[in-house]
């Protein structure tokens, strides 16, 4: 009877350890999941934005002495954020296009012919949105990140991490410095 309990005990410890191995596994490649569709989400608003600027260098286009050098920078940035292919890559390209686009507009406050527009006010209107969904995107993607990461470097799901392939994200970072920073005020 004692060997009988022995091996009823020894296999509630393998189906238990079993179970805790299962749940660590799935835990593991779900945040990575939610990581992945994270950034799927930000690829699809910068695809979004991107489809957008064509359009609005058109409606430009039509100021005829518009600065050509301010519509050149919006269209490089455009390029190299397609071109982009890591994280980091796609946040400096998404921070230059982002800076590129407020020239535009700054500038284009000079012309009211321009501004005065229904597709420019219409395209600057749409483009205001993107931003706003791009920001709560990075933000949402971080934590998803923050979240994976952390599980990776923790007991237990750490152990898991290799049998599940799952590897850190590189976290989704302001490349304007001077975003981050707090503005001087003088009185």
């Amino acid at each position: 009877m004692s060997g009988l309990l022995i091996a009823i005990i020894i296999i509630v410890l393998l189906v238990g350890i079993a179970l805790f191995a299962m749940t660590q596994f799935n835990k593991l490649r779900r945040l990575d999941v939610l990581s992945q569709g994270a950034w799927a989400g930000i690829d699809t608003l910068l695809a979004k934005r991107a489809d957008l600027i064509p359009n609005l260098v058109e409606t430009v286009k039509g100021a005829a002495d518009f600065e050509r050098g301010t519509m050149e920078d919006v269209t490089n940035a455009r390029a190299k954020a397609a071109g982009a292919t890591t994280v980091a890559q796609t946040a400096a390209a998404d921070g230059e296009l982002t800076q590129a686009l407020g020239r535009l507009f700054a500038v284009a406050e000079a012309y009211p012919q321009l501004t005065a527009t229904a597709n420019f006010r219409d395209l600057q209107g749409q483009l205001t949105s993107v931003e706003g969904e791009l920001q709560f995107a990075r933000q949402y993607y971080n934590d998803s990140v923050v979240n994976l990461n952390t599980a990776l470097v923790t007991i237990p799901a750490m152990w898991f991490a290799g049998m599940a392939g799952v590897h850190e994200r590189e976290m989704y970072s302001e490349p304007d410095a001077g975003r981050r920073s707090a503005p001087t005020v003088s009185f």
